[in-house]
């Protein structure tokens, strides 16, 4: 497969971001995913940007022949005040933005290196190809809190 692998993580941004608009319309009342880890919008939004923020750091970390930086997150197991605040329009806006940009760095960093970077052997970590192949599934944090129009 030539494609950017990068494009996959921009596909999933977007799916995710179908969703979001119909967010101001939230209730206020944490929702609760099957496996019943707590989600709300604005943690949703957290959760994507957290989880490609992790993994452009990794990518950048092996290509430049580092150690990764240990996961330290409490990740979606923490549900902070500022998770349960009103989602607004500007948020709307701002995760807009924010993720589109995110999603658009995969893309461009990939597209930076020579493609035989993307499957070279990592040793223990993944390739640069497995984590954009992991990100593919970002959506499923917006999918927790889901549409509420």
């Amino acid at each position: 497969m030539t494609e950017n692998p990068g494009v996959l993580v921009e596909q999933a941004v977007e799916r995710s971001l179908r969703l979001v608009p119909t967010w101001p319309a939230w209730d206020g009342q944490p929702l609760i995913s099957d496996d019943g880890r707590t989600f709300t919008p604005h943690k949703a939004v957290r959760r994507i940007t957290d989880h490609m923020v992790d993994h452009l750091a990794e990518v950048e970390a092996l290509l430049a022949g580092v150690p990764t930086q240990p996961d330290e997150w409490h990740a979606s197991a923490l549900t902070s005040a500022a998770d349960l605040a009103p989602f607004t329009v500007e948020d709307v806006q701002e995760a807009e933005q924010r993720l589109r940009r995110l999603g658009r760095t995969f893309t461009l960093r990939y597209a930076a290196v020579d493609p035989a970077e993307w499957d070279k052997d990592r040793g223990a970590n993944w390739t640069l190809r497995q984590i954009a192949e992991h990100l593919v599934e970002l959506d499923w944090y917006a999918d927790q809190v889901g549409d509420l129009s």
